[in-house]
């Protein structure tokens, strides 16, 4: 059995953030996840959590300054205190939210950041942030995002995000398999995911092109969900998706 978590960032966007948990209940949903939860308070989100029987799932660590650009902060050298700070701060959040699985985002590259600088600092980071969250049993999980959403993004590959999961070889850093970004960057969606389900500690979907529901694009959702329940993965299925419509009228395809 495959569990949903409508993402409340993407999804329910004809209401403000906190009214959007109760659509999800309404909706049937138990449980949630969203991208960044920094811009209110954790009493206000936890009094949503509460009102509405939901469990949080998911969120991203702070990402730097979104609106001018910041598409993560952990691949720079000038950055690493504010990196430090951020995981604190994730993980206060965390920590009261009930929420055991934190995305750790990696950054645009700028043309004058060398790669291996960018690799070995990367890495420093994800070290440090495993090492604060084993304390409080918290997973970072890493995620390969396409080129064509997000140019010079850093993490671009799977094949870069399996080697540093190797190199680093810590059990609470994990891959987050996001369907819609594999099929943009490569496809062999199923194959990959039972060739890295071991590592693989959460699932976001999405269809393409456009980045909309399920049964709207060329990904054969039907054969993915089957793949995942033969494959026994027991973890929550992110809807990182943008509805062509109303968010009530996407969920046709469940």
């Amino acid at each position: 059995m495959l569990t949903f978590a409508p993402n409340l960032t993407t999804l329910f966007t004809d209401v403000p953030f906190l009214e959007r948990f109760e659509k999800a209940k309404k909706a049937g949903f138990t449980h949630v996840e969203f991208q960044f939860p920094y811009a209110f308070s954790i009493d206000e989100i936890i009094e949503q959590l509460t009102q509405h029987e939901l469990q949080t799932v998911l969120f991203n660590l702070p990402a730097g300054n979104w609106e001018k650009g910041d598409r993560g902060i952990s691949i720079f050298p000038e950055r690493r205190d504010e990196f430090k700070q951020s995981v604190i701060t994730a993980m206060t959040y965390a920590r009261a939210l009930r929420c055991s699985t934190l995305h750790c985002m990696a950054g645009v590259k700028p043309n004058d950041l060398d790669v291996n600088d960018a690799l070995h600092i990367y890495k420093e980071n994800l070290s440090f942030c495993a090492k604060e969250f084993e304390q409080h049993d918290l997973t970072v999980v890493i995620e390969p995002i396409n080129t064509f959403d997000i140019p010079n993004y850093f993490l671009s590959n799977l094949q870069l995000a399996v080697d540093i999961l190797n190199d680093l070889s810590l059990p609470n850093v994990k891959l987050q398999y996001d369907v819609y970004h594999m099929q943009r960057m490569q496809g062999e969606l199923i194959a990959s995911y039972k060739k890295y389900k071991d590592i693989i500690a959460h699932v976001q979907i999405a269809d393409n092109p456009g980045r909309h529901e399920p049964g709207t694009g060329e990904i054969h959702y039907e054969n993915v969900f089957r793949a995942l329940m033969e494959e026994g993965y027991n973890g929550f299925i992110g809807l990182e998706y943008n509805p062509q419509g109303q968010t009530e009228e996407s969920f046709t395809w469940l």
